[in-house]
């Protein structure tokens, strides 16, 4: 999967957001809202560690249907350790120059 993240406002005060792009090239509506259901129970598991103020959306690969759910599960945990850790507060409360910046 490919994980895009965005940092927002920090002076809104809010918590991290997450939404999936499920396209129909991946199979049909049961295959993806299977790996949405997969995805959002993942990211439901691992969204305390997430504090930054992030926009986050997550790309599926076909693979996700076959995946076994604990490596699914490791995945989304990395994905939010990076996103976390290129977050400006746990940088000392400086600003990130363009080459930390995480949206792409």
């Amino acid at each position: 999967m490919t994980v895009f993240y965005l940092r927002r406002d920090a002076a809104t005060n809010a918590g991290p957001r997450v939404g999936f792009t499920v396209g129909r090239v991946l199979g049909g509506a049961v295959d993806r809202n299977r790996m949405r259901r997969r995805l959002r129970e993942a990211v439901r598991k691992h969204l305390i560690g997430l504090t930054a103020s992030v926009d986050v959306v997550i790309n599926p690969r076909k693979s996700v249907l076959t995946a076994e759910f604990p490596e699914l599960m490791s995945e989304v945990e990395r994905a939010f350790h990076v996103i976390q850790g290129n977050s400006p507060s746990a940088k000392s409360g400086r600003e990130p120059n363009d080459s930390e910046r995480g949206s792409q």
